[in-house]
């Protein structure tokens, strides 16, 4: 499938950016909190459902954030 470029809203980038924000440790009750790795990948998931990206297959297109390529999900039925 051919890769397709995307335009992500300023909030959009906002959410991405602030979930990747290093996330303070401090533990309770013995539970580590997440990662910001974990959450910026929650970030793109939650993106590529919206928008209709397979959100492992995101690259850098521009130098504007806000642009990148991926591949389009693949609709039901084999359809594009």
């Amino acid at each position: 499938m051919e890769r397709r470029e995307f335009e992500m809203s300023e909030a959009d980038l906002k959410d991405l950016l602030d979930a990747s924000k290093p996330v303070p440790y401090m533990v309770f009750g013995g539970v580590p909190p997440r990662s910001s790795r974990e959450n910026a990948h929650d970030a793109w998931r939650h993106l590529g459902e919206r928008m209709g990206f397979e959100w492992e297959t995101v690259k850098p297109s521009r130098a504007d954030q806000r642009f990148f390529t991926a591949i389009p999900k693949a609709l039901k039925g084999g359809e594009k």
